[in-house]
């Protein structure tokens, strides 16, 4: 199963509340998980064929900053 990271700014429980369901509803992504641990808050994606755009899309949509992660 194909697996994408991202670096974001979701970086407590009440954003993983606030950006739940734009990931949830996005059809490419079938587990996802953010490291709010991590100095660069990685959010990992699994699924299919997770499309990275629309990844993108729906965490901006939610207010966070996202960009590929190296």
């Amino acid at each position: 199963m194909p697996t994408l990271k991202f670096k974001t700014s979701i970086n407590c429980a009440n954003c993983l509340r606030a950006v739940t369901p734009f990931l949830d509803a996005e059809a490419s992504v079938e587990k996802w998980q953010v490291d709010t641990n991590s100095s660069d808050k990685i959010l990992t994606v699994e699924g299919d064929n997770p499309i990275p755009e629309l990844i993108m899309k729906s965490v901006a949509q939610a207010g966070f900053d996202i960009e590929p992660a190296e």
